[in-house]
């Protein structure tokens, strides 16, 4: 790339929201911020945003601006698919709004409802998706009868499925009355239904499940159905992810 090509470092930066052009050059001489890894000083660097990858204090900055990145808080009764070849509710009532075409990053069943992320960012999808690369899921399941510290235990140490055996990356009892319990797992499995089986093999059939973390995301207070365009320190955790998979 030659001196007049791409974009000026602070000029992207400033673009993509990090910090006023003023700010962002100060960030630049502080040592802050890197261009695919390596630290840049100079103030008249610059990249091309197609391409390069930015990152601030060790978190990524989303340069390529038709990417979209958008959290649901997916309801159940509504199948993760873009075309239900059995006519249930699907995706497409939530991502029409959209010019671009977005996609599911995994899948909630149809019964579970909770954080699903919609992109248009397919290799962010891949990583995030896929589970050699370790990116944590949070449910909480509302289970028949009343949960032990053993059963917790169990859920933690490991259990056998038809599939294989699963151990929950970390497990709690949130609450325990009437003949029911709240229990919080964290899995990185990307098996199907993982958290229904678990659960049913240790004696307690889920009633209500629902996630409410995705890696970095937090569902928050966003209300069922409802969906809002991650802000920029969540595309940043997001893409810092994808970043280091690549690495």
């Amino acid at each position: 790339m030659t001196e007049q090509d791409g974009v000026r470092l602070q000029k992207a930066l400033a673009h993509a929201g990090v910090a006023s052009r003023r700010v962002v050059e100060e960030m630049i001489t502080a040592g802050r911020i890197r261009v695919n890894g390596e630290v840049v000083t100079e103030l008249g660097s610059r990249l091309n945003p197609e391409t390069d990858l930015v990152d601030v204090d060790g978190t990524a900055v989303q340069l390529d601006t038709t990417k979209r990145y958008v959290m649901l808080n997916k309801p159940t009764g509504v199948v993760s698919s873009m075309k239900d070849e059995q006519g249930r509710p699907d995706l497409r009532r939530f991502t029409s709004e959209f010019e671009e075409r977005l996609y599911n990053v995994g899948r909630l069943d149809a019964e579970t409802s909770g954080l699903l992320v919609l992109t248009n960012d397919g290799d962010l999808a891949h990583v995030l998706s896929h589970p050699s690369f370790g990116v944590t899921k949070v449910y909480i399941a509302k289970v028949r009868g009343s949960v032990t510290p053993q059963t917790i235990a169990k859920l933690t140490k490991g259990i056998e499925l038809e599939d294989g055996p699963i151990a929950a990356d970390k497990a709690r009892l949130l609450d325990s009355s009437k003949g029911t319990s709240l229990v919080e797992l964290t899995l990185h499995s990307g098996r199907n239904r993982i958290v229904r089986r678990m659960m049913a093999e240790v004696g307690h059939p889920v009633i209500e499940l629902v996630r409410r973390q995705f890696g970095p995301l937090h569902l928050g207070t966003l209300a069922a159905g409802a969906m809002r365009e991650l802000n920029a320190a969540e595309r940043g955790a997001l893409l810092t992810i994808a970043r280091d998979a690549q690495e």
